[in-house]
Parts: C-alpha cells; sequence; structure tokens
C-alpha cells in the first residue's frame, strides 16, 4: 500500500519540523506546505501551533488557511490539531481578557489553567473513553505537555439523532481539561505527539490508520 499523504500546515508554527520528522518516522508521505491544494487533497492534514491563540489564528487567517481546513472538515477529509492546533477548534481562546474567535467546531472556551504552577510542562496522563481509537493500545501511557491554556469544561449538543457525540479525553492540572477530541473527520491533542516518544508516535500511527 501507498503511505498516506500527510500535509503539516506550515503558517510559520515553531514545531513543524519536529511533526513531519514524526509523521515520516511512522510511515507517512509529508509535504510542509499552506499552498491551498496541498491543505485540501492531502490524505490528511496536521495543524501544529505552539505559542498565544490570538497570533495562531492571525497566522491562520493571514495564509488562508481557515477556510482550507473548513472545507477539508466539511467534507469528511481527517483533520488532526496539535497544541494551540487543538485550541483554535474551539469557540474562543481568552488570554490576559483578550477574547479571541477560535474556528468554532466545538464549543468551549481556552482559558488559564487554575494550577499553582503554569504552565503545564512535563508528563502527564490521560483518560480516554470507551470506543476512541487514536488512543487505542495506549490509554495508560503518559504524554508530553507544554501548555499555560486549556479548555476545562465540555457542553457539547448533540443536534442529530444520528449523530455520534465526539469522544472526549480528559487530564488534569490544577482542574480537568480536555486533552483530545475525536469528532468525525476532526481529531486534536493539547500534548505534543511528535515529542511523546513511543506513546506518541503510536497515536500518530492511529491517526494514519483512520485517513
Amino acid at each position: 500500500m501507498a503511505a498516506p499523504k500527510v500535509t503539516v500546515l506550515d503558517y510559520g508554527s515553531g514545531n513543524v519540523r519536529s511533526a513531519v520528522r514524526a509523521l515520516e518516522r511512522v510511515g507517512a508521505d509529508v509535504t510542509l506546505s499552506a499552498r491551498a491544494e496541498d491543505v485540501t487533497e492531502a490524505d490528511g492534514l496536521l495543524v501544529p501551533g505552539v505559542g498565544a491563540f490570538a497570533a495562531v489564528m492571525a497566522a491562520l487567517n493571514e495564509v488562508g488557511a481557515v477556510r482550507h481546513i473548513g472545507r477539508r472538515i466539511a467534507g469528511n477529509r481527517p483533520v488532526l490539531g496539535i497544541c494551540v492546533g487543538h485550541q483554535v477548534f474551539f469557540d474562543e481562546g481568552v488570554e490576559h481578557g483578550v477574547r479571541t474567535p477560535g474556528l468554532g467546531e466545538w464549543p468551549g472556551t481556552v482559558e488559564l489553567l487554575p494550577a499553582p504552577i503554569v504552565p503545564h510542562m512535563g508528563w502527564n496522563t490521560v483518560t480516554a473513553p470507551e470506543g476512541t481509537r487514536l488512543f487505542s493500545g495506549i490509554e495508560e501511557e503518559r504524554f508530553y505537555f507544554v501548555h499555560s491554556y486549556a479548555v476545562q469544561r465540555w457542553d457539547f449538543e448533540v443536534l442529530q439523532p444520528r449523530m455520534k457525540p465526539p469522544l472526549v479525553t480528559w487530564s488534569e492540572h490544577g482542574a480537568p481539561f480536555v486533552a483530545g477530541v475525536e469528532n468525525g473527520p476532526l481529531s486534536a491533542v493539547q500534548f505534543h505527539p511528535e515529542k511523546s516518544g513511543d506513546a506518541g508516535a503510536q497515536l500518530l500511527e492511529n491517526w494514519l490508520g483512520t485517513l
């Protein structure tokens, strides 16, 4: 079988090279690009992200990626977000009192973690739901987090009787927070799989298996 073609979205985020290498190690044919055809036509799209929510949203808008990501999701084409690339799929982010609209695929606000020490930096466990594909075989593993903000409440209304509710994975630092979401073609994780050793590699391999 041909290697799945994955585009890592190149919009100025700082962790793209490590993401490219991690995907290549698990068998993907990877392109680093923001070109419309690469974003929309690849078997899978990975949206990385580090830094501030507002800066990431501004950069996504600047390269025209918001529209292309929306087209992929509407067309049932797989997308994986990581770190701030996970956060931007929620309604909004609040940093230093400033609210920035996100992509609005899921309800929720990205807010500062109520922990004695932030950022939340290092290895942590997760609680994955029954039926997860992303975390299949690695439910008990630890993953590497670097973040100060997260979505701490989940309130998703299922609007259609046949619609499956998203699968939500949780972790905790000061309070429970959303560590991962699996929702049809769109998945995202708060941690860095490319920095999470064998467990992160298995998660990326699991995602490739859904393409």
